[in-house]
């Protein structure tokens, strides 16, 4: 059984910084792209940062490019989402994903928010 487990989240000041982590179980981590996505209340699921499994490329989102930074450490089994300089926009819940097939890291990925398998999510709130 594939699990996610995103953790990490927290109530931080504006400017502030978390580093969420995603630990992942029950298939070939090695072997797949991972991302972050996020909702706010009231909002569509935005893909915000990815990360491929064999060259680590990764691609953000626009409104996160530059502050955050997504890594993965293939022998822990986990991806890191270091989040840096957070604004009162990016208070959300924030969930790690990855599929069943190998997906690319690329934009395409980050509009796609029909990926298979999604961790339970941690709670982000940024304060002003």
């Amino acid at each position: 059984e594939v699990q996610l487990q995103a953790s990490g989240g927290g109530l931080v000041q504006a400017g502030g910084s978390l580093r969420l982590s995603c630990a992942v179980s029950g298939f070939n981590f090695d072997d797949y792209t991972i991302g972050w996505f996020r909702q706010a209340p009231g909002k569509a699921r935005e893909g915000i940062a990815c990360i491929s499994n064999s060259d680590y490329s990764t691609d953000y989102a626009d409104s996160v490019k530059g502050r955050f930074t997504i890594s993965r450490d293939n022998l822990k089994k986990t991806v890191y989402l270091q989040m840096n300089n957070l604004k009162p926009e990016d208070t959300a819940v924030y969930y790690c994903t990855t599929d069943h097939l190998l997906k690319r890291c690329n934009h395409y990925y980050l509009r796609d928010s029909n990926h298979d398998f999604w961790g339970r999510g941690t709670q982000v709130t940024v304060s002003s």
